[in-house]
């Protein structure tokens, strides 16, 4: 359920705003989209672990107030961001 480090740094490589970022919220929304897209493979075989539904609702809420904050702060990287990860809108 950890990403992997080449992983993780091929998102950010994609996402990136200038070289040595790693916290932009369009770098966020990416990283926490990537842990949710495998929790919900976890959960395709572990239907009853609740304690780790419970870590996936609280990254949903997280991604979805730095998406709030990207569309309010820059509508333009929230578009391309979405349009990148497949969101809808």
């Amino acid at each position: 359920m950890v990403l992997v480090k080449d992983k993780k740094e091929e998102i950010i490589r994609d996402f990136k705003v200038h070289a040595k970022d790693t916290g932009s919220p369009a770098v966020q929304v990416a990283i926490l989209t990537e842990k949710i897209n495998e929790l919900n493979e976890h959960f395709k075989l572990h239907k009853k672990d609740f304690h780790s539904r419970r870590g996936l609702l609280l990254m949903i809420g997280k991604r979805r107030r730095l998406l709030a904050y990207l569309k309010k702060s820059d509508l333009k990287k929230y578009e391309e961001t979405i349009g990148k990860l497949g969101l809808r809108k």
